[in-house]
């Protein structure tokens, strides 16, 4: 438990590799056992070695909590099997289906890229058992990728707006803070994947980031 640090396929972006849904830990095929032991010291979830449709990015494909998941259109049959496993799951189509990307998600609600139509949110909110809304975070819409949440804390990119940061706890139920990851990349919900008791980052992040990191997710 704690925070570890560990790049994976060379990259630097684990919460785009990593998912973490509920009290499982989906991750991509191949991993050394080093990681895979760096990972359960961090995290303490079970883990499910999966690929999304034959890709390795399990965290920009998969977002969820313990009622359910939504997941891009391009998971095959056994993909969408091997899911509903561990709840319910909600297919994304179009080219709007990167869940991981678009999805910032806990236990009590789940913040919504307005990129996703009406219908597409009513459908999220039935599987994951919360209530959903909509907004941007900094102005973009990749609200996914640009948070990380637990049922702790939620740390978000520094450019959110005042009125963003009022809908994301509203709707979250937890504090939110402002930080970054990896040397500076605002981009915490690619750079981080969290549980309630650890977090898993790339190795260029660096003290004071982790610092804020544990602070906003409540993992000291």
């Amino acid at each position: 438990m704690g925070i570890r640090q560990l790049d994976i396929s060379g990259s630097d972006q684990v919460g785009v590799h990593l998912a973490r849904i509920g009290n499982v830990l989906f991750h991509p095929t191949g991993l050394t056992d080093n990681t895979l032991e760096l990972i359960d010291q961090a995290l303490n979830l079970e883990r499910k070695e999966i690929s999304i449709g034959g890709s390795a990015l399990v965290g920009a494909l998969i977002a969820g909590n313990s009622n359910g998941m939504a997941v891009a259109d391009i998971a095959t049959d056994n993909d969408i099997d091997v899911l509903t496993s561990y709840g319910d799951v909600v297919v994304m189509q179009g080219g709007v289906n990167t869940a991981g990307n678009l999805l910032l998600v806990n236990e009590y609600g789940c913040v919504a890229s307005p990129a996703i139509p009406e219908d597409g949110l009513e459908i999220i909110a039935d599987v994951c058992g919360v209530d959903v809304v909509s907004t941007t975070i900094g102005g973009q819409d990749i609200v996914g990728s640009l948070g990380i949440a637990n049922d702790q804390g939620v740390l978000i990119h520094p450019d959110v707006t005042p009125d963003e940061v009022m809908i994301i706890e509203e709707v979250l139920e937890v504090p939110p803070m402002v930080g970054t990851v990896s040397f500076g990349s605002p981009y915490v919900g690619a750079g981080i994947c969290a549980s309630n008791t650890g977090a898993i980052v790339g190795k260029e992040t660096t003290g004071p980031e982790l610092n804020r990191i544990e602070d906003a997710l409540g993992l000291i």
